[in-house]
């Protein structure tokens, strides 16, 4: 017979006769698991991907047709070639587009409006392959201050490059502050169905003491001097002083003036370099500078524009006025720079509500006076 093979030892008995306690040592604790290192990659992921997009835009804009990047070195932009020349000619035409209302608030990067075309302007100057400049234009208007400002850029580098003549081209609204803008340009180019007209100031505010009273809010004013509160929209409807209106209104006549002033000199600037080209003012051009809209055969009429016609008429205007058989068209625009990046992330705004009417309508402000389309504003 086979033996059985011994039973095994059972653990030694306390005193109290209970098997003592085996106790195992823990395991090594494992890796850390924390969100950090994935919320690193995941912001590289981000940022890696805005590369792409940035390196790729020329390779896109090559598919699409728009044409090549080359870097400006004289400037913080980039030139993209948006048609080149049919030719071998190295003459180029810088196009300025500006397009909505026209501000001077500061975008998500920090510039506005008015410095981006200061800067445009200043690289065309710099580059002395661009023959002459065409200003894309279509805007209702916008801010007076912005507008002025605009002006007095395209100005001032009509008169430093006088080689270099500024050829507005007017799209489907050029009115108000949009034709203010294009006033001081040597040629002005109106679609067929182009909007413009519109010379005129408007500041407006509101009212609301009647909801106020509705509410139960009375206000209490403290002020230093008889018209510190002057466009308050707390007073009660007859409670303004006369002299506030005259006031304002004589603001906005001065304003209006120079905005006439303005129109002559800039349309008398083009006539005397144009020559036999283009059109003068109307005797009676100011008989229809009362804030109304006007077409653009209308406004070749009174003289308020040279040409009717398309943004290729433009071009080929532009070519003639800088004596050019032919040139290639370029616009300007900001490279990819991850600092923009970081500002337009850490910007956070407070949530609005928006109701989509099929028009984007200009944020007013009370109390400050605009070159703007009524119709845009109301």
């Amino acid at each position: 017979m086979e033996s059985e093979p011994p039973a095994p030892t059972p653990p030694p008995l306390t005193s109290r006769g209970v098997p003592p306690l085996i106790f195992q040592a823990a395991p090594p604790p494992r890796p850390g698991t924390g969100k950090g290192w994935k919320i690193a990659v995941l912001v590289l992921l981000i940022l890696l991907g805005f590369s792409l997009i940035g390196n790729l835009k020329s390779l896109l804009g090559a598919v699409l047709g728009r044409g090549k990047l080359i870097k400006n070195h004289e400037t913080s932009l980039e030139e993209v070639v948006i048609q080149d020349a049919e030719t071998d000619s190295d003459d180029k035409i810088a196009v300025i587009e500006v397009k909505g209302v026209i501000t001077g608030e500061p975008d998500r990067t920090g510039s506005s409006l008015t410095d981006d075309i200061k800067a445009q302007l200043k690289a065309a100057a710099k580059d002395h392959a661009v023959k002459a400049v065409i200003l894309k234009v279509d805007s209702p208007g916008g801010e007076v201050l912005a507008s002025d400002e605009i002006y007095n850029l395209i100005s001032e580098f009509q008169l430093k490059h006088n080689g270099i003549p500024v050829v507005a081209s007017m799209g489907g609204l050029a009115a108000s502050g949009g034709y203010y803008i294009s006033a001081p340009c040597q040629y002005i180019v109106a679609n067929e169905l182009t909007i413009t007209g519109s010379i005129g100031v408007i500041m407006h505010g509101y009212n609301y003491r009647g909801l106020m009273d509705k509410v139960g809010v009375i206000p209490e004013i403290y002020k230093s001097g008889r018209f510190k509160d002057m466009l308050s929209g707390e007073k009660e409807p007859g409670e303004a002083d006369p002299e506030e209106r005259k006031m304002v209104q004589a603001m906005i006549d001065e304003t209006y003036g120079k905005f006439t002033r303005i129109v002559a000199q800039g349309r008398g600037f083009a006539h005397e370099h144009n020559k036999n080209k283009g059109r003068s003012l109307a005797p009676d051009w100011k008989d229809y500078a009362d804030g109304r809209i006007l077409t653009a055969r209308q406004a070749y009429d009174l003289g308020l524009v040279d040409q009717v016609g398309d943004f290729k008429a433009a071009v080929k205007s532009a070519k003639e006025l800088a004596g050019i058989p032919d040139a290639s068209l370029i616009e300007y625009e900001q490279p990819f720079d991850f600092s923009n990046l970081f500002r337009f992330l850490g910007k956070t705004e407070a949530p609005t509500l928006k109701v989509d009417l099929g028009l984007e309508m200009p944020r007013l402000q009370a109390g400050r006076p605009y070159f703007l389309l009524p119709i845009a504003a109301h």
